[in-house]
């Protein structure tokens, strides 16, 4: 009998969703056996599969199952079949929005780090990426995304030739106690890195903004060890691209940290290989920050390591497995540097790798882990 165990709540979701939490659930079978410990999986349903069966995109039994959970694995939601731009229609997304909201999950990491088999992969010059290891603090509940979103059907005197138009109108508010619990938690985690954090912001355009900076200055004053400094967010959408390793520890409100997260993901050359993990009063969620890719579902080609790379976020923050993440984190950069990749981070100008699919680059992975 294991010396632990973990009860996981896995959400497949849609598109690549089934195939690359295949591979994560192996992964934490292997992990499991060499670590004495049992992960005890149960699938349950999120986003368009949700929709599809159900009419909701987070059924009420998905989140009692999340709250029950030890943590949450989710792989993605949405896709083509349910893009429907209708008012009032039911979109995946808002099942990922729901159940972030319900479990109280406030914060969400997103760990941009260079693995160095990979820095062909990315389009910015290696030596742009040296040294590039960043942590993006994102506010996940409050911000434009949760505020109100109305629309006026007709609107007098709009449109043009004298016919009326339809107006549009989504608010952004932030609350001092919000801003406060992800800024601290920032300062908290820059002084156990480099000690460097930068808040992203538009002061000079948003009251939410200022009130935001007002915020971060005042609970920076209480880190002796952190050194923080300030940037729009349009420029830190230059900076990351320009001189990434400048970075440490990078914290801004929900809808600018989606945005920069992302276009940090390329920095790595791929969505493929970035994870995420969203953190705060409830079950804490894992989840790999790209898209359900509907295009390639089914074809047995995606990149699962965003997905594994989760389960190591996972293992850190949920379970205080510091040792089998690290074990799973050098596996991941053997298995690259052997030459192994999955179609969406191969170099053409390079000879030497080896194209493999979604499954048997997970065997190259879990023959790395056996060999430790």
């Amino acid at each position: 009998m294991s010396a632990a165990s973990y009860q996981i709540c896995t959400l497949p979701g849609d598109g690549i969703g089934p195939e690359i939490m295949e591979q994560a659930k192996r992964v934490l079978a292997a992990l499991g056996q060499a670590f004495d410990v049992e992960f005890i999986c149960e699938d349950a349903l999120i986003g368009g599969a949700a929709i599809d069966a159900t009419g909701s995109a987070l059924p009420e039994e998905t989140l009692e199952r999340a709250k029950a959970a030890d943590a949450v694995l989710l792989a993605s939601v949405g896709g083509p079949k349910w893009d429907n731009p209708a008012p009032g229609a039911v979109r995946p997304e808002q099942g990922l929005l729901a159940i972030r909201k319900a479990l109280e999950l406030y914060i969400n990491l997103r760990p941009v780090r260079i693995f160095a088999p990979l820095a062909q992969a990315s389009t910015l010059k290696p030596e742009v990426l040296e040294g590039v290891d960043i942590l993006i603090v994102r506010e996940l509940t409050g911000g434009i995304y949760f505020g109100a979103h109305e629309r006026e059907t007709a609107v007098e005197g709009a449109g043009t030739g004298g016919t009326q138009g339809q107006r549009a109108r989504d608010i952004m508010e932030y609350s001092e106690y919000e801003i406060e619990r992800v800024v601290r938690w920032a300062c908290d985690a820059a002084a156990r890195r480099r000690g460097r954090l930068c808040s992203v912001d538009k002061a000079n355009v948003l009251e939410t903004s200022r009130l935001w900076r007002e915020m971060a200055t005042a609970i920076a004053a209480d880190f002796e060890q952190v050194e923080l400094s300030h940037m729009y967010v349009d420029n830190a959408a230059m900076q990351l691209v320009y001189n990434p390793a400048q970075f440490d520890v990078l914290v801004t409100e929900n809808s600018f940290g989606d945005i920069l997260s992302d276009e940090a993901s390329m920095l790595t050359g791929s969505l493929g290989m970035l994870a995420s993990a969203s953190l705060g009063e409830g079950t804490a969620l894992y989840e790999p920050s790209h898209g359900s890719a509907p295009d390639i579902a089914g074809q047995g080609i995606a990149n699962p390591l965003a997905q594994i790379l989760s389960v190591e976020l996972m293992l850190r923050y949920s379970f205080g497995m510091d040792e089998a993440a690290d074990a799973l984190s050098d596996a991941i950069e053997r298995v690259l540097a052997d030459g192994w990749r999955t179609a969406d981070i191969a170099d053409a100008q390079t000879d030497s790798q080896h194209i493999l699919g979604t499954a048997a680059i997970t065997d190259k992975l879990l023959e790395a882990l056996a060999s430790n």
